[in-house]
């Protein structure tokens, strides 16, 4: 291929691509690439991969379910964090005796 060519096709497309990022599905390729793996990238690198027939743009549906996705995943891991967190308040040693007489006297009733 005439690299001329094929940087032109690179610009074109690139150009062609609407914002900074771009979903991309991969395709199955002789050096072991897993097709239907969908991924954001620069649209740069998106155009490269596109022309090199290493991928394809996803279509609008595609897109739209792949940023959905990306939005769940985010508030699961803000989940897990909140759930991991350890919630300590410091008593001081009058408030402890006060405590344990309030509960004392509830055992006794």
């Amino acid at each position: 291929m005439d690299l001329r060519v094929y940087f032109q096709k690179i610009k074109q497309l690139e150009q062609a691509i609407e914002g900074a990022f771009a979903v991309i599905v991969s395709q199955e390729t002789s050096d072991g690439g897993v097709p239907g793996v969908l991924t954001e990238v620069h649209k740069a690198s998106a155009a490269q991969l596109v022309v090199e027939g290493k991928a394809r743009l996803a279509s609008k549906d595609e897109t739209d379910a792949f940023q959905q996705s990306k939005v769940l995943a985010k508030e699961e891991v803000e989940r897990a964090t909140l759930a991991g967190r350890v919630q300590l308040s410091l008593v001081s040693d009058s408030e402890l005796k006060a405590i344990k007489s309030v509960l004392k006297g509830a055992k006794k009733e």
